[in-house]
């Protein structure tokens, strides 16, 4: 067998430890009341109405609008398409276009403390309607709660669209200095070019919906196809804003014909539970696999650490390319069915490793043959889950292939489920085949653990 390099054990075990803490406990900056997460952790997971409930509303187009159907349709797109921007699959939504309404449920954001569903309808069903505009001419003024003045519905040369919102790219809080601003990437940028040369010196005003938000005079012009939008009073202003530009606009205006709040169907106590019994039956496999596998068990107890956070950090958007999304308790289900077979996939190597040291191969040849030879009854166990999860997440996720038969109201916690137990298959290939095989060919090369007792033998 083609030893491992002893450091190999070690550098893959500091690399799971690692990532446990970060996938439990994650990262996070503070300057001035701007938090920025670095990296998400648990309590960045938001989670499901079973759970802790969350909000139901109806809307209808807005008084003297005539919506036909398929603008009902494109508000109800819309509406999804922020529900999915901000990470919640747990959702029902439902298009009534013969009576012009749209109903829909979805959970509350993570760190709500307040519980307002009157608050938490407002960004899913603004219009976020975002023009520029020359100058910054306006019909009436208003104050806000903290006696600042806002500037509403333009008039004369300050009614002409020079850009709207569709040829936004990006949008994204930060800070300039001390200022919250919205950086924006555009997709042509010779649009903006051209409006910065036409305007150069002079001032065009930023709005949203009938509000001016900002009144720039434009001192450059700008060429790379990134601009920002300033004056924004505070963060979370500013995370409002990108994110229903990044959303799109709705084609009309939506006006609430009800709301309220939803009880969870389980509750947080139910979570609390299923967390307690997911503690246990860890503490009882740890105990089982190292008393029964000894050296092969520890490795196991390793590498399973290192598929459960691998399947946390893709449930709350540790990977940026991995979005995070709305955990029910089906996916709590999920995640601990897939811990289960990881489990398995250890016990079946540590198995074979056993039974070939019993049968007087050497330490190096039984490490070779057995993880060899457990390999594709791990595979073909895993790759047939893979396929069941995969139909679950495409039957019944956002894209509902199968809406007609199975209706949309299924979304939120099948596919909750599908998604754990795919991540978390994915992770035992990860953990429990690739990590687990190389720690325990490189623990094998270390001379004090070269004791067949260790790998199941009965000799020394």
């Amino acid at each position: 067998m083609k030893r491992v390099a002893k450091p190999v054990f070690f550098i893959i075990a500091i690399l799971i430890l690692t990532l446990s803490y970060f996938a439990v406990f994650g990262m996070h900056t503070q300057y001035g009341d701007l938090d920025t997460t670095v990296i998400k952790g648990i309590k960045d997971i938001r989670w499901g109405i079973d759970i802790r409930g969350g909000v139901e509303a109806t809307f209808k187009p807005a008084e003297g609008v005539n919506a036909t159907d398929e603008e009902i349709e494109t508000a109800k797109a819309v509406i999804e398409t922020r529900l999915v921007s901000n990470n919640i699959t747990d959702y029902e939504l439902y298009a009534d276009s013969s009576n012009d309404r749209i109903i829909v449920r979805f959970p509350w954001k993570e760190t709500e403390t307040e519980f307002d569903a009157k608050k938490a309808i407002e960004e899913i069903s603004a219009t976020a309607q975002l023009t520029f505009r020359p100058g910054n001419s306006y019909a009436s003024q208003d104050f806000d709660a903290d006696g600042n003045p806002i500037y509403k519905t333009p008039t004369g040369e300050t009614e002409e669209i020079l850009m709207d919102g569709t040829n936004i790219e990006l949008a994204q809080p930060g800070l300039d200095g001390t200022n919250y601003v919205v950086g924006l990437k555009l997709k042509d940028a010779s649009v903006f070019e051209d409006i910065t040369t036409k305007y150069l010196q002079k001032t065009v005003s930023i709005w949203l919906d009938d509000i001016m938000i900002s009144a720039p005079n434009v001192s450059t012009v700008i060429t790379n196809g990134e601009a920002s939008i300033t004056g924004l009073k505070d963060a979370e202003e500013a995370q409002d804003l990108a994110t229903k530009i990044n959303a799109g606009a709705l084609p009309f205006k939506l006006e609430t014909v009800s709301f309220g709040s939803v009880d969870p169907t389980l509750g947080e106590s139910a979570l609390v539970a299923m967390a307690y019994a997911a503690i246990v039956a860890l503490i009882f496999m740890t105990i089982f696999l190292i008393v029964m596998y000894k050296l092969p068990g520890f490795i196991a107890v390793l590498a399973l650490m290192g598929q459960l956070a691998l399947s946390i950090a893709a449930v709350s958007g540790l990977f940026t390319v991995i979005p995070s999304f709305t955990m029910t308790l089906p996916g709590i289900a999920g995640m601990i069915l897939s811990i289960g077979m990881g489990a398995d996939a250890n016990i079946i190597t540590a198995e074979r490793v056993r039974e070939e040291i019993r049968a007087g191969k050497t330490i190096d040849g039984a490490v070779m043959t057995g993880t060899k030879g457990s390999f594709w009854a791990i595979f073909d166990g895993n790759i047939t889950v893979i396929i069941v999860a995969i139909i679950l997440l495409l039957v019944f996720g956002p894209v509902n292939l199968l809406s007609a038969i199975f209706g949309p109201s299924t979304t939120g916690t099948i596919y909750s489920f599908g998604y754990t137990l795919l991540v978390g298959v994915i992770a035992n290939f990860i953990m429990g085949v690739a990590a687990s095989r190389l720690m325990l060919k490189s623990a094998s090369g270390m001379k004090f653990l070269r004791k067949k007792w260790l790998f199941g033998g009965n000799g020394k």
